[in-house]
């Protein structure tokens, strides 16, 4: 059953990535079975830690780089907060610019949001020092930045760089990877 979900829903949303990230078009899709953002993000981007997604920002010191800048394959870690008390995690897809990448990330907003996967979805730096520790998430929902400013801690740098195209084209696997480890 979750094999033949995964064949129905995975093409349609490959065939729908064929064209490349538009100007704020994202894509989403509901993977097998609903996921957080931490297996997707460990999936996607290789790095291998474990526990809330606000924890992941200390686990890597030692371990993997930590940067204030973007790069492709980097997991963004979102702080704590009331809001968030678990934090969350987005995996960079490209940069846009000096303040603005295309993440990829899961269980991001409410409703019928929650579970899904987001790709090329727009996250705007906000932080008055332009260093990514104040970030706004775009809404497919709402056509728009969300008006909510999240704190961050930073960057978590891959092992392993990859291109924008080869992380694009990973995240079906990764949401299926991600579901099976999550069952």
């Amino acid at each position: 059953m979750l094999a033949r979900r995964a064949a129905l829903i995975l093409p349609l949303f490959a065939a729908a990535c064929a064209r490349g990230p538009r100007v704020h078009e994202t894509a989403s899709f509901t993977p097998p079975a609903p996921l957080s953002c931490v297996p997707f993000a460990r999936e996607l981007s290789g790095i291998r830690l474990a526990g809330d997604a606000h924890t992941w920002w200390r686990a890597a010191e030692g371990r993997y780089a930590r940067a204030n800048r973007p790069v492709p394959g980097a997991v963004l870690v979102f702080r704590s907060t009331r809001r968030l008390p678990a934090g969350h995690l987005a995996v960079v897809v490209r940069e846009r610019g000096a303040r603005e990448v295309l993440a990829s990330h899961a269980n991001w907003g409410s409703g019928s949001a929650r579970g899904r996967v987001h790709q090329n979805q727009p996250i705007l730096d906000v932080s008055p020092r332009n260093d990514w520790t104040l970030v706004r998430v775009w809404h497919p929902e709402t056509g728009q930045f969300g008006t909510t400013a999240f704190a961050t801690w930073g960057f978590i740098l891959p092992a392993l760089r990859r291109s924008p195209e080869e992380i694009a084209a990973d995240v079906p696997r990764a949401a299926r990877a991600a579901a099976l480890a999550s069952a």
